[in-house]
């Protein structure tokens, strides 16, 4: 009986250490938990984490949409806003004729450079920029009696009324359009720069050269451009 019991306890001590023996490889570390206090060693990351990427950086944009003002055009416009600043009292507003559009579309933008907001409007071109009136600018023309429009950057300056009632003189500031005091190329309204003449003929009248704006669209422009401001001319 001693030798059997013997036999019956090593046999039962061999299944305990067994099953101890299993339920060790099951949970690695179990052991090594159990018997020591982790350290700094332990805690110590196996590798250093990748640094996040960096935000690329983006250049400064025009304050205005390309889908207001052509940028190419843009850019002509405020070289010539540097070119002239010293002559204009006033840099925060400019306006920009795009003379390439068709007289259909609004191509007389108001553009705030502080506020980074632009109004556009319509605007006629002269006759002798468009004899056979296709609602295309052909041509530019700087000479007295051509009844064309001329191209290139005006200062703004006083208002008085004339036989198109509420006008502003305009002061050509290139060779392009130095002229533009003595030919009387000014602002002003017309009923032929009305949007109801694209509803029924397609494109707006022609004016002798000046920018001729829409009669219900005068206060507004005259509002935001003012005095002492350029207004740009080209066709790109």
């Amino acid at each position: 009986m001693d030798e059997h019991d013997d036999a019956l306890r090593s046999r039962r001590a061999l299944l305990k250490n067994g099953l101890v023996l299993g339920a060790t490889l099951a949970v690695p570390g179990a052991v090594s938990a159990a018997t020591r206090r982790l350290t700094q060693q332990d805690l110590r990351a196996v590798a250093t984490p990748p640094l996040p990427a960096a935000a690329p950086r983006v250049a400064a944009q025009p304050i205005t949409s390309p889908r207001v003002v052509r940028p190419e055009l843009l850019r002509r416009a405020m070289a010539a806003l540097d070119r002239h600043g010293r002559q204009l009292a006033n840099r925060d507003r400019i306006a920009i004729a795009d003379m390439a559009a068709p007289s259909s579309q609004p191509r007389f933008h108001i553009v705030d450079l502080v506020g980074g907001r632009s109004q556009s409007f319509l605007v006629a071109h002269g006759s002798g920029s468009d004899p056979s009136h296709t609602g295309f600018l052909k041509r530019f023309s700087n000479d007295p009696g051509s009844n064309a429009s001329s191209e290139g950057a005006f200062l703004t300056a006083d208002y008085y009324v004339g036989k198109h009632g509420r006008s502003q003189r305009l002061i050509g500031l290139d060779a392009t359009n130095n002229n533009a005091l003595a030919r009387a190329i000014v602002v002003h309204s017309a009923w032929y720069a009305n949007p109801d003449m694209i509803r029924s003929h397609g494109m707006l009248g022609r004016s002798q050269g000046c920018f001729a704006v829409g009669e219900d669209d005068l206060s507004r422009v005259f509002a935001a451009l003012g005095p002492g401001r350029m207004i740009y001319s080209d066709k790109i």
